[in-house]
């Protein structure tokens, strides 16, 4: 039976597996990382315990996300050597460099400071330790930074010229390479969906321990900033998006193509699809609800600009409408639902009556997963769209794979959905475990063991005075004599 399946399609499926359940761990850690830094930085200020109980609560929650984010992202270099070797052999030279410096710059930074963020406050002090979080926070955005530089450079490369055996060399200059075209929008885009991401989570744990016990101030706090960050950002978000959207017209107008359903050109002002059943073998959306030239005034600014459709694209370079129309309507429905939860926010903190709302709360936890729903959709769009291109005009997927079985391929993916639902299935019920129990006062943050590190030699340090007991640490009870 593994006989008859296609080694490409299992290859592809493979990849948008692994890569789909890694990047929700980032999405989550790399918001999550400037909230712990907010929350810090607002202790230090005001000398609230508030914020450091709050901290200490979601500080163990960022460290199994960041670790369960770390261990999912190691399959995708296997993956890179063993289905896509071709594309490793021939964009290695571009690729290798980008993700050389990701590791250089930050995993180091994130890997040299998150001891000391997660085990150092008594240890280093109040501001160093601060700087640690801070440097952790910086941390995750230059991973995304170096990550988000070479998958822009595969949607619009730049910067690199062809050598004689048919590898992408680098050219005059590595910032054509890494600023490429589409790298400052994407860039933006993705990090504003990790923000939101984390906030509409906090929010919906918030709103969570709000709708059983109102007067909950550590609730009430981390609901009211969550909804701040949901009122101004997502607003931003549709910009940025809008923004994206023209700059991927430009480079990409296949993708757009799809995204909007355009089978046919519209010489006279292109409609809004809002809805309907695309038929690529028809070339038509059936059942197409729409809104006359809008597409042409969203895109083009004039009711009236003509707008070209996938009639003038060759149907091997069309990218598979379906998929691409209906992740793109998923991601931009999500953003507009978010866009109302920040509104409604704001009517009820202007009306005094924000955490008195229980309709507001059960919607805000009904949101809660809503941007990975919605960071997953883009990249859905974001990928999918790209295709037939592993590298967009200059290489074929089918060109890039490994010289592989179906079978062999078959298994390995086989395994990794066997491994990731259990391991990460667990991981993702301990985070919401932890969730599900509210914030109070003196909340305890990331506990060592009694005994300290394992030791192969040297001295084995002898056991605590009260084993199975973990001690207040200084801040703690300097929190609690600046509350009393």
């Amino acid at each position: 039976m593994l006989e008859n399946l296609d080694a490409l399609l299992l290859a592809r499926i493979q990849f948008a597996f692994t890569v789909s359940f890694h990047f929700f761990f980032p999405a989550f850690s790399i918001g999550l990382a400037s909230f712990l830094a907010v929350l810090e930085g607002l202790w230090l200020k005001t000398g609230k315990s508030v914020y450091l109980d709050l901290f200490r609560y979601w500080l163990k929650i960022f460290a199994i996300a960041f670790a369960m984010g770390v261990v999912s992202g190691i399959v995708m270099s296997y993956q890179f050597g063993t289905n896509w070797s071709v594309f490793s052999d021939k964009a290695g030279p571009v690729i290798g460099p980008l993700m050389a410096y990701e590791v250089l710059t930050a995993f180091f930074l994130e890997a040299g400071f998150l001891g000391v963020m997660l085990f150092g406050m008594e240890k280093v002090g109040k501001k160093l330790h601060f700087a640690a979080t801070l440097m952790v926070a910086l941390g995750t955005f230059v991973s995304a930074f170096w990550i988000l530089s070479v998958n822009s450079w595969m949607q619009t490369p730049t910067g690199y010229l062809v050598g004689a055996n048919g590898q992408f060399l680098p050219g005059d200059s590595w910032w054509d390479i890494v600023f490429n075209p589409s790298f400052p929008y994407r860039l933006v885009h993705t990090v504003m969906a990790a923000y939101l991401t984390t906030a509409f989570v906090v929010g919906a744990v918030g709103a969570w321990h709000l709708l059983k016990d109102k007067s909950n101030q550590h609730a009430r706090k981390m609901f009211s900033m969550a909804m701040w960050m949901a009122a101004i950002v997502t607003p931003a978000q549709i910009f940025a998006g809008d923004m994206h959207g023209l700059n991927t017209l430009e480079y990409q107008p296949a993708k757009v193509m799809a995204m909007e359903g355009h089978y046919q050109s519209h010489p006279d002002g292109a409609p809004l699809i809002l809805f309907g059943i695309p038929d690529s073998e028809a070339k038509t959306v059936r059942y197409a609800i729409e809104i006359p030239k809008l597409s042409s005034l969203i895109l083009k600014h004039d009711l009236d600009a003509p707008m070209a459709g996938l009639d003038t694209i060759p149907d091997d370079r069309e990218p598979p409408v379906p998929v691409v129309f209906w992740s793109f309507r998923i991601m931009v429905g999500i953003g507009f639902a978010m866009l109302g939860v920040g509104l409604w926010s704001l009517w009820g903190r202007v009306r005094g009556r924000l955490y008195d709302m229980p309709w507001l709360h059960r919607a805000a936890v009904l949101m809660g997963p809503s941007g990975f729903a919605a960071v997953l959709a883009g990249w859905i769009t974001t990928e999918v769209g790209r295709q037939p291109f592993v590298i967009y005009g200059v290489l074929r997927t089918a060109d890039a794979a490994s010289p592989l079985d179906a079978p062999a391929v078959a298994v390995s993916l086989l395994a990794f959905i066997l491994v990731y639902f259990a391991v990460f299935g667990v991981g993702v019920w301990y985070i919401t475990k932890l969730m599900s129990k509210p914030p109070h006062r003196g909340e305890e943050g990331v506990e060592r063991g009694d005994d300290g590190p394992i030791r192969t030699a040297g001295i084995t340090p002898g056991p605590t005075q009260n084993p199975g007991k973990a001690q207040p640490l200084p801040t703690e009870r300097q929190g609690q004599e600046e509350d009393a």
